[in-house]
This record gives structure tokens, sequence and C-alpha cells, in this order.
């Protein structure tokens, strides 16, 4: 979020966040990376997480071809003590550890060194960031009553609409905060979707008019007073004159963040309590990683990942449903046909992101959407898996799930693994697709062969055909 929101201000060094395995965008980075002249910062909280160790033992490989044993100057780390990756961080001579606090969730962490030192880097006014969240966080202490006490009002406002069955919580945001709605997506879905609840987070949905929505909706407008949007002032009002249910958050400028990174984590943990689920662990995150080490663990043993052949072969899609039909499109016209009112549906794209990619999956969504009233979601995985992801598996089973898988055009090594970025990105699709199956969610998948641009233009058009367009 800080990279789109707030990238090299004030003079302050340019920002790339690598957190995806797809090699194509690996690659791409390396290319456009002065990298003798590139600080690496490595965080994980655990100081175990698979995609950022890897990421570090890939450039520190590179750096080592290129500055030998001073490799470990273009590297520091962001970890808990006495973590795995501060005895890595040790060895190889990192320029420096942090050590962040051990009691702070990694979702929670926006305000600790994992979210502040990249922003100082980056220029940020990180004083004036902080001094912000401290105003908020005075008024969300303890001895303020509820009524008046803004982080347990907009939590009290979440949790009692969820439990009246209206827990898609719908970001509306201007162009330039819009990033914003990813962070809010990780915390919201990954702290309360457990135990067959929570919220679920709609970011990045463009806004319709009031009668493509169903009725599980609750929306939240960040309005921001220099860049105040006038499509959004109209939108909102005319769902406010629907009567769905609108919650706006004012806020001056970009700085505000540091309060609505405080405010909306006391909002969670409010929204937690009145679900009556523990809004700081994250069960089924865990379930997709060993799935994925256990298929990393096959990979490794018989130099391949298992893969079952199509139901269907339709051009360049290859269709994995429970049931399929003649065509890709009558196939997908029975998933959806599945969708009652109080699903969403979602689309989890283990594909390279791209200007063209984003677009058609924005425009895949816009379709359902306007069809069934359905809340959808896209994300880009593994990513997800870190966020939407524990909702999926531990929510309300309300989800129609898309999995969209594509071949490796090209592929980069892990050093010191027997397998490739390609084949890790594989095995969490995999894995992920388990997981859901394994919980009985209605899933399918959908794998483009050949190039993406291609393959999405063609389920899109099935998509239509499937839609009745």
């Amino acid at each position: 979020m800080l990279e789109k929101t707030a990238s090299q201000k004030n003079g302050g060094l340019p920002l790339s966040v690598l957190d995806t395995t797809d090699p194509a965008t690996i690659l791409q980075l390396e290319k456009s990376l002065p990298l003798e002249k590139t600080l690496f910062i490595v965080a994980s909280k655990s100081g175990t997480t698979a995609e950022p160790l890897a990421f570090a033992d890939y450039f520190y490989a590179k750096l080592q071809d290129k500055l030998g044993k001073w490799a470990g100057d273009n590297f520091v780390a962001i970890t808990d003590p006495n973590t795995p990756l501060v005895e890595m961080a040790k060895q190889r001579s990192y320029r420096r550890i942090f050590y962040n606090f051990a009691d702070i969730g990694g979702r929670y962490s926006a305000l600790s060194y994992f979210g502040l030192l990249p922003s100082a880097l980056t220029g940020l006014d990180v004083a004036e960031l902080l001094e912000r969240a401290l105003r908020m966080e005075h008024a969300c202490a303890s001895f303020v009553a509820a009524s008046k006490n803004p982080g347990i009002s907009l939590g009290a406002a979440l949790g009692l609409l969820a439990k009246r069955g209206l827990n898609k919580v719908t970001f509306l945001t201007p162009q330039s905060i819009a990033p914003f709605g990813m962070w809010l997506e990780q915390l919201l879905a990954e702290s309360t979707g457990k135990e067959g609840t929570g919220l679920l987070p709609v970011a990045g949905e463009p806004l319709g008019s009031p009668a493509v929505y169903g009725d599980d909706r609750v929306f939240v407008y960040l309005r921001l007073a220099e860049e105040v949007d006038q499509k959004l002032e109209k939108g909102t009002q005319a769902l406010r004159d629907a009567g769905h249910p609108l919650i706006t958050i004012r806020m001056d400028d970009h700085l505000d963040l540091g309060q609505e990174f405080f405010r909306w984590e006391i909002a969670t943990a409010t929204a937690g309590a009145l679900l009556g689920i523990n809004a700081f662990d994250q069960p089924n995150v865990q379930e997709s990683k060993d799935n994925t080490n256990h298929l990393l663990d096959v990979e490794t043993r018989k130099g391949g990942l298992p893969e079952l052949d199509p139901l269907l072969v339709e051009g360049p899609l290859r269709l994995y449903f429970p049931e399929t039909a003649s065509t890709a499109a009558e196939t997908l016209s029975r998933f959806l046909s599945r969708a009652q009112p109080g699903n969403y549906f979602a689309l989890l794209a283990y594909l390279t992101e791209s200007p063209y990619s984003e677009k058609s999956l924005q425009n895949i969504r816009l379709q359902v959407r306007d069809r069934f009233k359905l809340a959808t979601t896209v994300g880009y995985g593994p990513r997800f898996l870190h966020s939407t992801g524990q909702f999926h598996k531990g929510g309300p089973n309300t989800g129609l799930f898309l999995q969209i898988t594509a071949d490796n055009k090209e592929d980069a090594p892990i050093p010191g693994a027997a397998y490739t970025f390609g084949e890790l990105k594989q095995a969490q699709a995999a894995g992920d697709f388990q997981a859901l199956q394994k919980h009985k969610r209605q899933v399918g998948r959908i794998h483009l062969s050949g190039g993406i641009d291609q393959g999405l233009e063609a389920l899109q058009s099935a998509m239509r055909k499937a839609l009745g367009h």
C-alpha cells in the first residue's frame, strides 16, 4: 500500500515491493533494479515464511556474484527476536537487523518497523504519520465512552450489521488511496474469517448503481478532503437514498492513514468480539502452507507435481470443475447458477499481474456482480493466501471460487531448493485448491495454456456467453 500511495517523497528512495512467487514478476524486477545500489529489506515476523526467505536467497546469490563477501551490506532484516531469519542475517552479515516487538501480529504491524522503515526510506513524514496515529490512540483510550470512541463505534457498527447478514464491507475510495483497501482487506479477512463467520472486505470493486447490489452490503466511503471525487460523492448519495448502510470516514490528506491504521485495528478487534471469534489468530493460513509443503515434497521426490487431466479443453482453456458441460460457457453458466442471495464470487488469479490481466479480471467480476448482485473479490496468488485466503476457508461457506492458473513462459531457480519459483507458485495454487475442496467450498479451476493474454480473452468471451451477454 505504501509503495502505491507514498513512494519516493521529499527526495526519498524509490520503493519496490515483491510479494509474489510469479517468476515473470521476479525476473522483471531483477532487470529493472540496479542491484549493487539496491537495499533489500527482508521482512518476516516469524522468520520462517517461505516467500520472503526464497526472495532473500535469490537476490543474495545475485549480489554475491557482484560483491562477493560484501553482499550482506545490501540487506537488512525486520523480524521478531530469536527467529531463523535473525540467524540467517547474522551469518550473511546483513547491514542491520530490526527487531520488532514480538506481541504485534503481522497484519497489525503497519505502525511498527514493518511499515515505518520502508516509509522513512521513501521520504514519508513518519513523525507526522505517528502523531496522527497517537491522536487516534488517545481517542480510542479505555476511559473514552464507547459511543464517542471512533474505533469501538466503527467496530460495533460492522459487527452488529454482520450479525444481521450485512457482512460484505465494501470500500469506496478516491484513486490515490485506493491501495488502502488492500491493507484493510488483509486486516478484516484474516482477523474475522473463521468459525463460519466474518467480515468479507470488498476492495477495488468499481462503484455501481444501487440496483446492482444485494442487501448484504455495508459501504465504507473514505472521503479525502484534498481529493474530493464528484463521481463518488454522487454515487454514495445514491446508495444512501436507496437505503444501503453507508459509513463515511473523513480524512484531511494522505498522512491521515496513520490514524486510520489505528482506528481500523481497534474496530477489527471490536467486531471480532461481537462475532464471538478471536481476531488475533489465523488457523486456516497454515493449512494452505502445509498443503504446499506436501506438494513440494512430492515435487522433490518424483520430479514433478501430480497433474489431473482436464475435464474439458476448449482452445486455450483447460477446465477443472465438479461437473462440466459441452462448452466452457455452459460449464461457467452451471457453476454460477448455484449463486444464492448473500453469496460472493471470488477470482483467485495465480497470474502475472499486468494492466491487461487487471482489466480482464475487473471485467469478469463486474459482469458477475451486475448479473447476480453478488459481492465480488479479486486476489492475486499467492498474495491473497495471507489475507482473504483465511476467510475463504474459515469464513461462511457462501463463496463461489474461480481459480485461474497459467503456464510459466519463463522460470527462475530458488538457490538451494530442488524446485523453481514457477513450481512453488504451482504448488501454492494446488495447495489452495485442495484446501478449498476439503472445506467443501464451491470451486472450479481454469488453466490458461499458451499466452496469458490470449487465455484471458477466451475466458472473458466464455463468461459473456455464460451470462447471456
